[in-house]
């Protein structure tokens, strides 16, 4: 059985820095890309960032590249995602999600397996 947990989130103020880990398990993964997504009260579900196990290939959503940073260590099945400069918009659940197949992707339909979430809160 596929589990992704997330944790990391919290309350942090604008200006700030987390980094929330996703932790997979219940099958190999070498194949999967992993994705971070999320989702803010009233809004849509929304991408993030994405990386394929197999060769670190990265992709982000146009908004958050430079501030956002997706990695993986793939001797312990985690996925990270370090946030800098953290704005009240990012304020929000927080998703780790795998894809069986390799290859970024920003279309949450394409994923297949999803952690609960964590929070994230920034404060102004």
């Amino acid at each position: 059985q596929v589990q992704l947990v997330e944790s990391g989130g919290g309350l942090v103020q604008a200006g700030g820095s987390l980094r929330l880990s996703c932790t997979a398990s219940g099958r190999s993964f070498s194949s999967h890309t992993m994705g971070w997504f999320r989702q803010a009260p009233g809004k849509e579900r929304e991408f993030v960032a994405s990386v394929t196990w197999r060769g670190g290939n990265t992709d982000y959503a146009d908004s958050l590249k430079g501030r956002f940073t997706i990695s993986t260590d793939n001797a312990k099945n985690m996925v990270f995602l370090q946030m800098n400069n953290l704005e009240p918009d990012d304020t929000a659940v927080y998703y780790c999600a795998a894809r069986k197949t390799w290859g970024s992707s920003s279309v949450l339909d394409l994923y297949n397996y999803w952690g609960q979430g964590t929070q994230v809160t920034v404060s102004s």
